[in-house]
């Protein structure tokens, strides 16, 4: 495997900056000490090296230094420094004494202080380590996501080919019913420009009002053929239609009234939606009676509970979601404000 890949992992990289700093703290101790002792004292600085690697940029620099606590992190790190130091110092003469030393040698503040400016110097040098693993994480992350793209960008254009067909495919059906059955060729019409909407302009960030209502008026209309009886729908309308919203916000409260605000065996349905521009605001009430025995508890679902997470990014507190409900109606209540009215009519 190459180490080297654009697609090896950070915990990769650290195992080969570690065995290169393991070969050359070895072949570097290899002519004075021989072998054994050699490869003791390169485990033993190795260890010693990223404990004060990772004690720093692991654990001191971002829980003290980035949170804000300079001093905390500063006497913190005088403290790793000097217990690594002395630690290493008295754990490197206990072995050499014991294993390699023909006579016994006492630990001295020299060698103490000599190991600890070493450990000062990893210490520093722990800061280079963690920008190469930040630079390799977000070089490796830029790949992936260009990768992603990629991927994303492939599927666009094999699902722009299936839609096409299909919008042709109802067209030639809406031609040959037109001549048959006119009313079965309108609903054809309506399913055809919903899958429109669907792929055309629910991708986008904001639509024309006109748009949104046109999306809805479709939706109903396919959605009365179901109900056995009919179903009253008046749809009050007094705002520009020429103002922008984000596609899809309005058919959370028309999709729960049909799925379950509508006795679809009942001969009396009625159902209310409004939508008033008032002061830079756009107002869209909705107003339905309540099956009875109810189907739900509450007319309610994922549905509502996703468009006010949803209300929360677009416009974080200057929008208004409520539901309420009395003996017999089910009330549902949106303020959003108005984006600017579009340059076309």
């Amino acid at each position: 495997m190459n180490i080297f890949n654009e697609k090896a992992s950070p915990r990769q990289l650290q195992i080969l900056i570690w065995g290169v700093i393991f070969l050359i703290n070895f072949f570097s101790l290899l002519p004075m000490d021989g072998l054994l002792q050699s490869i003791a004292y390169t485990f033993l600085n190795t260890f010693f090296y990223a404990v004060i690697i990772y004690g720093n940029i692991y654990f001191l620099f971002p829980k003290l230094y980035q949170s804000k606590r300079t001093g905390w992190y500063v006497v913190s790190a005088i403290l790793l420094l000097a217990a690594t130091g002395l630690l290493k110092t008295w754990i490197s003469q206990l072995i050499y004494n014991a294993w390699f030393a023909k006579k016994h040698y006492a630990l001295t503040w020299e060698n103490t202080v000599y190991v600890t400016v070493g450990c000062v110097v990893v210490f520093i040098l722990s800061f280079v380590f963690r920008i190469a693993l930040a630079y390799f994480t977000l070089k490796r992350q830029a790949q992936q996501m260009q990768e992603q793209k990629s991927l994303v960008e492939l599927h666009l254009l094999k699902s722009q080919v299936q839609p096409h067909f299909l919008f042709n495919t109802l067209n030639n059906i809406y031609y040959e019913a037109f001549r048959e059955a006119p009313r079965t060729a309108l609903l054809i019409g309506r399913l055809s420009e919903i899958m429109r909407y669907f792929v055309d302009e629910s991708p986008k960030e904001k639509v024309a009002l006109a748009t949104e209502i046109q999306f809805l008026e479709n939706y109903i209309a396919l959605e009365k053929i179901r109900i056995r009886h009919g179903v009253e729908v008046v749809f009050l309308r007094e705002c520009n239609v020429r103002h922008l919203i984000p596609p899809m916000l309005l058919m959370t409260f028309v999709e729960n009234i049909f799925k379950h605000g509508i006795d679809r065996a009942g001969t009396e349905n009625k159902v209310t939606l409004s939508l008033l521009e008032n002061e830079g605001y756009l107002i869209f009430r909705t107003e339905n009676e309540l099956q009875e025995p109810p189907v739900v508890a509450a007319p309610q679902g994922f549905g509502l509970e996703n468009l006010k997470r949803r209300l929360t990014l677009l416009y974080g507190t200057h929008a208004q979601l409520s539901v309420s409900k009395s003996e017999r109606t089910f009330h549902a209540y949106l303020k959003i404000p108005l984006l600017c009215p579009s340059v076309a009519s």
